[in-house]
This record gives C-alpha cells, sequence and structure tokens, in this order.
C-alpha cells in the first residue's frame, strides 16, 4: 500500500519528517490490516520527479500492541537486503494530544475529499456541512492537518481549513437585482417629470438611453450568472471574463485552529480574495480612483457645454441620499397613521400614545431631511426647465425707458438662483441664464406688453406650471406637514383629556350623557381628518422633492454622460466584489463570535473594523487595481448589517440577503431560531450594524522595486496614511463606548495604544518594502476583534505567501512554537498547506507563479521553498 511520500531537503543531513494517513470509510480497517509503507526522495514534486528509498510493511494489530502505540520500522530497499532508514508509525487519535483529554469527533465529510499532510481531514476541524451556521454559507472545505514541536518539548496540533463561499455569487446577483431596480425607477422617474423644453427633453432622452443601455447590460450579466450552477468561486484565470466581471476573484476563507497541552483551542480566521477590480474594463486609463478625480474635475466644462448647473459629489449624494429617505420614510409614515387609527379604533390610550411617538419621530426625521436648501433651489431650476419659462429678469428688462431702472436691477437681486449660493456650483452660470439659453424662447416671444406691465403670452396661462415661481411656496408646503403633525398631536391629547376626565366619578344623573359622548368610535372619526390630511401633505411634498432630486440627477447625468455612466458600471462592478468579501467576512466573523457576550456588546455598540491588507505594486496595471480597491473599500462604508430570524432552518432561508440602493446598502444575516434568541436585545430588534473598512497597502514583488527607485509611490503612501488616521478614530470610538474586557486576550502583552503608535511610525518612515506595516496592522485588527482580509491580484501566490507567515508568526506569538520550527513549519504550509490546493484549484498547477528573479526581490519571509514555484499561467 503507497501511503504517503516524503520529500528530502538535501541541506539537512538528518532530516525529520511528518505526514499522516487514514483509512477512508470505504476501505475499513482491522486488526488483521497490513499497511505497506513506501517512501520516495522527491526532487520536484511539481514533476512528478523522485527516486524510491525504500519500504516498511507492518499490521494495524502490530501498531495497537506496540508500547505507547508507536513502531518504529527498518526501510529496506527494493531487494529487501539494504536499510535504508527509519520510520516511527504511531497512532494518533484525532482530538487528542500529550495531556490533554479532547473528546473524538467525527464528521460525516468523506476523507478523500480533503488531502493531507499531517493528520486526517476527516476531523472535528471541518465543520459539518448539514451546521445550520455553516452549510448555508461555507462549502467545499479543504483541510490539513500538522503537528509543531513547542519550546517545551510539548506537541501542537495545528488545523488548516480553507473553504468556498456562496457568497461569491449569491451577494452580487443580488446587487445586480437592484441595480436594474433602481435604473428602471429612475427611468420612470424621469418620464415623470413632465413636460420640459426641447433642449431639456432632448437631454433626457439621451440619459433614458444611457440607462437602458446599463440596464440591459445588467439583465444580460444576471442572466448569465442564473445559468452557472454549483460553482462558488471564480478561479484567477476567469479575472478578466465579461460575464464574471461582478464576481471577486477567488475567495476563500481560511481558518487555522491550535490545540495546544493544558489550553483551550484557539481560532484564526482570514478571507482571502483578488483586488476588488474591473478587470475586464482594464486600467489603460487607469483604476477609480484616478478617473473620478479627472472627472470630477472636467464634469464643470460638461455642465457648461450642456447648459447645466453643475452640481458637486456632495449634492449629488444628497439628492440621492433624499430620494432613498423618502422612498423608506413615507410608506412607514403612512404605515404608522394606519395604526394610530387602530389604537383609536379599539380605544387603548397605551396603543394611541405608542403609535403617536413613533409617528412624531418619524414624520419628524422626514421633516428634517427636506429641510435642504438643496430641494428649493433645484425646485426654481425644474421651473426654469419647464417650455416657455420667463424669468422675472427677463420680464423685466423688456420694459421700456429708464423709469424702473433702479427696480428692475433690485428684482434680478433678489431673483438671483439659491443653487448659485451653494457649495461647489458654478458662479459663472445662473439657472434663469442657462435656461433662458436652454428653451430658446427669445424676449419678443417671451413677454408683451400691456396697460397692467408685463404679461405671459396665451400658451402660457394654459399651462398652470407656466406661472411666475414663488421660491416660497416649497417652505410652505414641508412646514405644512409639521403643522398637520400639531394637529394630529392637538388631537390626541385632547381625546386623553377626555378619557381622563371620564375615569372621574361624575353624578349619576349625567352618566348616561358621557356614555354616549364617549363611545369608542368617535376617537377614531375625530382623529381621522388631522391624520388624513397629515398622509396628504407627506404625498405632496414626496411629489414636488421627487421630481426636485430627479432633476438634480438628471443634470448629474446629462453633464457625464462621455464617461459618467462607464464610470457608474465600473465602481457597481468594483463594489461587487468588495460587497461580496464583506459579507463573506463578517458572516464568519460573526459565526465564531456567537458564544462571545464581549464580541457582540462591541458588535452593536460600535461595530467592527474590516482591515484589508493589500500586497499591489504601484506600477503598471497593478496601480490600477489598486486605485480601484480602494474606491471599492471606501464605498463599503454605506453598508450595514441586520441580524434577523430565518423563518424556518431550511438551508435557502439561511443566505443573507441584500437590500438598498447605490447609496446605502443593508445585508441582513438570518440566523436559526434558537441561535437568534440568545443575541442581545439591541440586535435582534434589528439595530444596524456599522462595519469600519480600512486598507493598507505595501507592494513586494519586483515590479514594486521598480515603483520605488524609478516611480511614484505616492498612492501607497497616502492610502496608509488615510486608512491608518481611520484605524485610530475606531480605536478611540471603541476605548469610549465598550470596556477592555470584552477585546480578546493574547499572549503579546503590548497595549493598542503603543501598537497604534508603532504603526503610525512606519506609515511615515521612508522605508522599502516596509510590510511591518502590514503585520502591525492585522495585530491590531485581531486585538480589535475585527474581520482579516488578505489580497493581491489574484489571491493565489503572495496572498498564499503572506497567509502562511502570519499563521506561522501567530504560532510562534501565541503558541510557542519552536524557533527551530518556524522555517520548516512555513515550508510546510506553503509546500503541502491549504495554499497550495488553492493555486491547483485556480490553474490546475502545483506550482506558485514566481520565477527566481522574481523572489529575489521579495522581502526573503515571502519567497516559497524550493521546488514549488515556476512559469505559470495564472
Amino acid at each position: 500500500m503507497d501511503c504517503f511520500r516524503l520529500h528530502k531537503n538535501r541541506a539537512n543531513k538528518d532530516p525529520l519528517f511528518l505526514t499522516g494517513v487514514t483509512f477512508p470509510s470505504e476501505y475499513p480497517a482491522s486488526p488483521e490490516t497490513l499497511v505497506k509503507l513506501t517512501v520516495y526522495d522527491a526532487k520536484d514534486k511539481s514533476q512528478e520527479s523522485s527516486s524510491f528509498l525504500g519500504s516498511a510493511t507492518f499490521s494495524v494489530a502490530d501498531l495497537l500492541r506496540a508500547k505507547d502505540e508507536r513502531l518504529t520500522l527498518s526501510l529496506r530497499s527494493s531487494d529487501g537486503v539494504c536499510t535504508a532508514g527509519t520510520v516511527v508509525v504511531s497512532r494518533l487519535k484525532m482530538g487528542e494530544m500529550e495531556e490533554v483529554d479532547v473528546d473524538h469527533i467525527t464528521t460525516d465529510i468523506p476523507s478523500h475529499k480533503c488531502p493531507v499532510v499531517c493528520e486526517s481531514a476527516s476531523h472535528a476541524c471541518i465543520d459539518k456541512e448539514n451546521n445550520p451556521l455553516t452549510g448555508p454559507v461555507f462549502k467545499n472545505p479543504v483541510c490539513k492537518v500538522y503537528r509543531f514541536q513547542t519550546v517545551d518539548s510539548k506537541w501542537m496540533l495545528v488545523r488548516e481549513q480553507m473553504e468556498e463561499c456562496t457568497l461569491s455569487f449569491s451577494v452580487p446577483k443580488q446587487l445586480l437585482s437592484l441595480y436594474i431596480q433602481e435604473d428602471m425607477s429612475r427611468v420612470q422617474d424621469l418620464r415623470e417629470l413632465g413636460e420640459l423644453s426641447p433642449h431639456w427633453d432632448n437631454l433626457r432622452k439621451e440619459v433614458m438611453t444611457r440607462y437602458g443601455g446599463i440596464i440591459s447590460s445588467y439583465q444580460e450579466t444576471l442572466a448569465e450568472l442564473d445559468k452557472i450552477t454549483g460553482r462558488s468561486f471564480k478561479p484567477s484565470c476567469c479575472k478578466a471574463q465579461k460575464s464574471l466581471e461582478f464576481i471577486p476573484i477567488n475567495l476563500h476563507t481560511q481558518r487555522m485552529r491550535v490545540t495546544c497541552p493544558r489550553k483551550t483551542d484557539a481560532f484564526y480566521d482570514i478571507v482571502t480574495v483578488g483586488a476588488p477590480a474591473a478587470h475586464f474594463q482594464g486600467f489603460k486609463c487607469g483604476g477609480l480612483q484616478r478617473v473620478l478625480s479627472r472627472y470630477e474635475a472636467e464634469k464643470k466644462s460638461f455642465s457648461t457645454a450642456y447648459q447645466c448647473i453643475y452640481y458637486s459629489p456632495e449634492h449629488t449624494a444628497k439628492a440621492q441620499e433624499v430620494l432613498s429617505t423618502m422612498s423608506l420614510l413615507q410608506p412607514l409614515i403612512t404605515s404608522l397613521a394606519d395604526q394610530l387609527l387602530q389604537a383609536a379604533q379599539e380605544h387603548s390610550s397605551p396603543g394611541l400614545r405608542d403609535a403617536l411617538k413613533n409617528l412624531s419621530d418619524k414624520t419628524e426625521q422626514f421633516v428634517h431631511t427636506l429641510k435642504d436648501e438643496l430641494v428649493k433651489s433645484a425646485l426654481l431650476a425644474l421651473h426654469a426647465a419647464r417650455p416657455g419659462y420667463v424669468s422675472k429678469n427677463q420680464k423685466q428688462t423688456s420694459v421700456q425707458g429708464g423709469q424702473h431702472h433702479g427696480h428692475i436691477h433690485q428684482d434680478s437681486d433678489q431673483n438671483q438662483s439659491p443653487v448659485q449660493g451653494l457649495p461647489g456650483h458654478s458662479p459663472t452660470l445662473s439657472v434663469t441664464e442657462s435656461t433662458a439659453v436652454c428653451n430658446n424662447v427669445e424676449e419678443s416671444q417671451t413677454t408683451t406688453r400691456g396697460e397692467g406691465g408685463t404679461l405671459p403670452l396665451k400658451h402660457q396661462d394654459s399651462i398652470p406650471h407656466h406661472k411666475e415661481y414663488d421660491e416660497e411656496e416649497w417652505d410652505r408646503v414641508w412646514a405644512n406637514v409639521a403643522k398637520c403633525l400639531n394637529c394630529v398631536i392637538a388631537m390626541v391629547d385632547k381625546l386623553q383629556e377626555e378619557d381622563n376626565s371620564k375615569q372621574e366619578p361624575v353624578p349619576e344623573q349625567q352618566l348616561a350623557d358621557v356614555i354616549t359622548s364617549h363611545n369608542p368610535g368617535d376617537w377614531r372619526e375625530q382623529l381621522r381628518p388631522p391624520v388624513t390630511r397629515l398622509k396628504e401633505c407627506v404625498m405632496e411634498v414626496v411629489e414636488k422633492a421627487k421630481k426636485a432630486m430627479t432633476f438634480v440627477l438628471l443634470q448629474e447625468a446629462a453633464c457625464s454622460i462621455p464617461q459618467g455612466f462607464l464610470l457608474q458600471q465600473r465602481r457597481d462592478v468594483v463594489f461587487s466584489q468588495a460587497l461580496a468579501a464583506l459579507a463573506c467576512g463578517f458572516v464568519m466573523r460573526l459565526y465564531a463570535g456567537m458564544q462571545d457576550k464581549g464580541f457582540l456588546r462591541q458588535l452593536h455598540l460600535v461595530g467592527l473594523v474590516a482591515q484589508f491588507e493589500s500586497l499591489l505594486s504601484t506600477y503598471s496595471e497593478e496601480i490600477g487595481m489598486l486605485e480601484d480597491m480602494e474606491v471599492g473599500i471606501s464605498d463599503l462604508q454605506r453598508v450595514v448589517f441586520q441580524i434577523t430570524e430565518a423563518k424556518t432552518d431550511d438551508f435557502s432561508d439561511l443566505q443573507p440577503l441584500v437590500c438598498g440602493r447605490r447609496d446605502h446598502f443593508a445585508v441582513e444575516v438570518p440566523l436559526p431560531r434558537l441561535v437568534f434568541q440568545t443575541l442581545p436585545e439591541e440586535i435582534k430588534e434589528g439595530k444596524p450594524l456599522r462595519v469600519f473598512p480600512v486598507l493598507f497597502n505595501v507592494g513586494i514583488n519586483e515590479q514594486q522595486t521598480i515603483a520605488e527607485r524609478f516611480g511614484d509611490i505616492s498612492l501607497q503612501e497616502r492610502i496608509n496614511q488615510k486608512n491608518f488616521e481611520m484605524l485610530e478614530a475606531y480605536y478611540k470610538s471603541i476605548s469610549e463606548k465598550v470596556p477592555l474586557e470584552c477585546l480578546p486576550c493574547f499572549q503579546t502583552q503590548t497595549d493598542i495604544k503603543e501598537l497604534l503608535e508603532t504603526l503610525g511610525q512606519n506609515v511615515v518612515t521612508k522605508k522599502r518594502k516596509n510590510v511591518e506595516i502590514l503585520w502591525i496592522a492585522g495585530t491590531i485588527c485581531r486585538r480589535l476583534n475585527g474581520i482579516r482580509f488578505t489580497s493581491c491580484k489574484s489571491a493565489k501566490d503572495r496572498t498564499s505567501m503572506s497567509v502562511t507567515l502570519e499563521q506561522c508568526a501567530l504560532l510562534r506569538d501565541e503558541h510557542q512554537l519552536s524557533k527551530d520550527f518556524f522555517i520548516r513549519a512555513l515550508d510546510c504550509m506553503r509546500r503541502e498547506g491549504c495554499r497550495i490546493e488553492n493555486v491547483q484549484k485556480n490553474i490546475r498547477c502545483r506550482k506558485y507563479a514566481f520565477n527566481i528573479l522574481q523572489l529575489m526581490a521579495f522581502p526573503k519571509c515571502y519567497r516559497p521553498p524550493e521546488g514549488t514555484y515556476g512559469k505559470v499561467d495564472s
């Protein structure tokens, strides 16, 4: 029986090899079973180049009868004469360690799915696929087990487990559906803007055509993704494939579980993913960060060419926020108003008070959102875009003679567009000026002179919205909502006062009158008029504000037609990849922390930090990837998570759901009922849980050498400085709101504040390939209960070097891995661990895509062992 092969390190005259053998369930072993061990000297495993060293045979009964269940066998040459060395065979139950009693745990996963290095894959380190907290999201596990020596000559058991994540496909597909829905809604809003002047109508048609193109493209992509079944990761060789551009590259989770004598097991998780970037669109013009900067600079000139008002990114974002808030609050206010009437119908004073409080809170939030100068100015701009619009300026300039000159000048000042006073708006282009040109209405056609002064032409009288615009109208409209709410509050107070007076003793002769005048139906009837009026006012405000904000977005889209839509598509692609990775990491971290009350408290009080480590260079195409990644990670600040109770424990009901629109997304994570009931009340009530994404980048390859010596690394320096400040702010927030005992304990006693100071010093230090930035940032993330991510172009080669180095560093710092074993453990993980299996999954070859010249530029600790790298198509 050829059980395993060993790789001889010629630099070591007395090599020690550890490997393991398991008997698959389809081949059960008995005491009579004979096992033949064949040992090879593998010179180049990838080329299957090896030479026979020797073999030995034993029975399972021999092993069971041996002292300490350990056999020492001599390896014999093929002729059975010469001795080629010895091999020690020992029996080790999975889950059982020296001086530690751990229950033996079995799994239903066949061992042949999980190749082995040092111990069985049929082990507790693999979460069962029918586990309701893992099965719905994580699948296709690969497990490797090692045994390493500690500084006190004990042995630790180390288990690596790598899994794919179903969110690689499910999150992008949900996002595509939401993008399509949002853009179709935008097109419908544009249709409902009403009649516009020829200039604006043509721009509207062009914008709608562009949206139609995006919708069609996204629908085709979604249809292609729906055809894919059974896959849960995108290999690196498909990174530039059009139909898969929304799917993250090579997304996997990796967990290292460490079992040591006299200690509880420790877990260390990490998510590996290719840098979120638009590989299909390419990087000829740079990535998102560069293109966005150039786009904003050019948009002002586009706005002049298209005769639009220039809106800054902040105002565009505000318009989207107003639309989003209205779409959420308007139906909620209507529902709460109906609940108030229902409470009145039931004559329930407590129910009336609760319903009124909720209605008041949401209505006040609604009014506050719309109390913005942008809405008012946009309404004026929209009015100016109607056919045949006549401004006061135009009418006044048609007055003959100089007798009204001073009055005309005064009107001109008073009617200057409010838009011009807003930051980010073009100071050279007023609403009235731009729209007068856009509408192509000549002065002589626009006004006539009558006895009473200037009057509009007859065709304007037939269209109500062509009357002179009242700039104070909007203030009155949204103020009416507050007035209506006050009326509702006053009526409820009146009803409750009457109800209280009813409870007081009354003369017997008045009892019949009291009962008659306070019948339960009266409450609802008395409340109905003010509640109805409130709902009507809210609808009126929504209608006006929706049109105003749609017009803002129309102008933003119109003046960005040359490249704005392509830019939006690129941003959608990058964000989709980033969100899939974040959702995967959040779910993994949540599942791991379900029993940790401190972690759950931190989760709802502050939120989690998500630390992305990037190994991209700042040279050639990779600088474009890094520019994409920076924006994609930053956009994750618009995401919140909510924990919900699943309808059933069926896997289909436990899949995370994405909802929202581009300016704000929420990811709902359903949990089984019994698990959900153990959560803190704040989380069970649906409190949005925030995530704080930070990105640190240090290039390590030969291209980074070129960038550091002859190019520009300012992008990397700016990213690291900016995100250090964000991480520092997060730590300050968590220090103020969360007790220190909520944070995990580590063997290394370095204070987090001290680690932050060291990180800050490294960020500003001019040092080539300063990978200490990544090490310290990763350590801080783990100390803060955060989510760890590691990325390079494909999350395959450089990422594998980083993950294995981090794992061995944790074994050294937290579990006393012997110094003599550090390099050996590192090489073992890189040669035989989960990461080489990841390479195999991606390119069907067990070689990292490095050559010897490239590796000379790598920091030494990021270089793989001999025989594990070569020129391959990655």
